[in-house]
């Protein structure tokens, strides 16, 4: 029997990351994630000593779409998550399915030296990843 060949994550990820400031409005972030074709965004840091944040979808239609909210008078920093988990691009993406289970995420931001590099999720993992070795 040979060994299991690791994929990493930095193979599956996303490289195109899609930012936005915290201080945008919901309607600016929409607007982004419609001219990306993206399902979330980065939120950028404010300075050095803070934490990158995530708005998603989800999140949009949880706190503004669902609580039937102006997206024209909420900040991109009232609906995103933060801080938010990351995943080294080295991670074996096995490790990182697990990861996401356990902390129930459906895509987390791919951090090298501090820096976005990409965006992973279940679905870049099992397509991009497992189905190539099958």
């Amino acid at each position: 029997m040979s060994p299991r060949q690791i994929v990493r994550v930095s193979e599956v990820m996303q490289a195109e990351v899609h930012t936005i400031d915290g201080m945008a409005t919901i309607t600016e972030a929409l607007r982004a994630m419609k001219q990306h074709g993206a399902e979330g965004l980065i939120v950028d840091k404010r300075h050095d000593d803070d934490e990158y944040g995530m708005l998603l979808i989800s999140d949009i239609a949880r706190h503004v779409l669902g609580k039937d909210r102006s997206p024209e008078r909420i900040n991109v920093y009232e609906v995103m998550a933060k801080p938010v988990i990351t995943v080294d691009p080295a991670m074996d993406i096995r490790y990182c399915a697990r990861l996401f289970t356990r902390f129930d995420l459906s895509r987390a931001p791919v951090v090298d030296n501090g820096r976005v590099v990409g965006i992973v999720s279940f679905t870049d993992l099992v397509l991009e990843g497992l189905y190539q070795h099958i």
